[in-house]
């Protein structure tokens, strides 16, 4: 359920009220610069210019203007900027996106500069190096990540005697709980079968039922594979049974809200949902985290942001030098204890130990079997797709077979045209 998941420097200096991007002279001859970094995150912005900051420290001649937009303003802000040359020097990107920028040349490749400095790309996720690489290059570093856990209603489970969610569960474990804790009297639900946060939802229950959404070489829909409609079914059953508010209800209030309500007893969240939850005043005593029931296999949709280089920077290796920190040990150590989950790898103790009132290590323990969030050049037209289709077989219009079938069709259109 949920998340996740979320401008040139002309530009961004217009809208946000921040300078461009300069470049100038110290006495001496030694040159100064100011990177823009650009992030849709406002808490994270903090611990972005701590970091910005950090830098600074060992390249005295570099200052970092971090600069913030929302994420519902961050990528037509982004695109504009970058269609005409003004993008800001290092920017966050995601997977959805990726493929768009790297194809049509708007960030820069940086194998060189990896190759040329050493820089070991196993100290992070499998997955989330190959999602930021194309045609073989690599075209950013890992900021963090994050993976989708079972958060769930302590108080809920103990109104009905039931034992908490084990870390062996499976489907069928998490149904019989589900239907044991929906209570229409109180209009209480064991879950909520959102349809359109796939990568906390659908994605999970494709992988796990053994299906896919889009074949690896990015060509082929998946949504006609039988396995795949058995992952979605899996959601479509739960809204049938009764066990979910219906799609009408969860789209006038989303699950999350729900689930801070006390209404939905679990909610498949991702990791993100810690300072949310650790905030509301409902949940942050009541609530826990266990690993997601497993299917036919075990699975969980990982994800991170990697900063990146404007193709059109003009301090170029300033800005890779910055990327590089940011990818490092000690960047990961500062933002784990004020951010999200670092990608590097054996760096996640200090996000852990952040909130103790949580079993954070569930979220961690889960990129053993990530499953990489499935993109393509033109994701966004395809994730239009997915909820014109599916949406019928929310509703019941028309059975789960019907409507992934047709996705499947419509979903290989576009990508002929990639």
């Amino acid at each position: 359920m949920r998340r996740s998941a979320r401008f040139g420097a002309a530009l961004l200096g217009v809208v946000l009220g921040v300078p461009a991007c300069s470049g100038g002279e110290r006495p001496g001859g030694q040159d100064r610069v100011t990177l823009s970094y650009a992030v849709w995150d406002n808490n994270q912005k903090p611990v972005m210019e701590e970091l910005g900051r950090e830098f600074t420290r060992t390249h005295p001649n570099v200052t970092i203007d971090v600069q913030f937009a929302p994420w519902t303003d961050y990528w037509t802000k982004l695109r504009a900027a970058a269609g005409g040359g003004a993008a800001p020097d290092v920017f966050w990107m995601n997977g959805p996106n990726f493929r768009l920028y790297a194809s049509n040349g708007m960030i820069r490749p940086l194998e060189e500069e990896i190759v040329r400095d050493g820089v070991d790309l196993s100290v992070y996720p499998r997955p989330l190096v190959d999602l930021y690489t194309l045609g073989g290059e690599h075209f950013g570093l890992p900021k963090d990540m994050d993976t989708i856990g079972l958060w769930y209603n302590r108080t809920l489970f103990d109104a009905r005697g039931l034992a908490y969610p084990a870390n062996d569960w499976t489907w069928a474990d998490f149904q019989t709980a589900a239907a044991r804790l929906t209570d229409p009297a109180r209009g209480v639900y064991g879950t909520a079968a959102m349809l359109g946060g796939f990568q906390e939802y659908q994605y999970n229950t494709i992988a796990q039922a053994g299906g896919y959404v889009i074949s690896p070489d990015g060509g082929k829909s998946g949504y006609d594979d039988p396995k795949t409609i058995a992952g979605l079914r899996f959601w479509t059953d739960l809204i049938r049974t009764g066990r979910s508010p219906d799609l009408v209800t969860m789209t006038d209030t989303l699950p999350l809200q729900l689930f801070e309500a006390g209404k939905i007893a679990m909610y498949w969240g991702g990791s993100w949902n810690v300072a949310e939850f650790s905030a509301n005043e409902y949940t942050k005593d009541r609530v826990d985290v266990a690993p997601l029931p497993r299917g036919e296999r075990r699975a969980t949709i990982i994800h991170g942001v990697a900063n990146v280089v404007s193709a059109r920077t003009e301090h170029s290796e300033q800005a890779w030098q910055f990327v590089k920190f940011l990818g490092s040990r000690r960047a990961a150590g500062i933002l784990g204890r004020r951010g999200p989950i670092p990608a590097y790898t054996g760096t996640q103790g200090s996000w852990v130990s952040a909130h103790p009132e949580f079993r954070l290590r569930t979220f961690v323990d889960a990129v053993a079997y990530g499953v990489p969030y499935p993109v393509s050049v033109d994701t966004a037209a395809w994730n239009e797709a997915e909820l014109t289709y599916l949406a019928k077989a929310w509703t019941g219009e028309v059975p789960v077979e019907e409507a992934a079938t047709d996705l499947a069709a419509a979903m290989n259109a576009l990508l002929s045209k990639e």
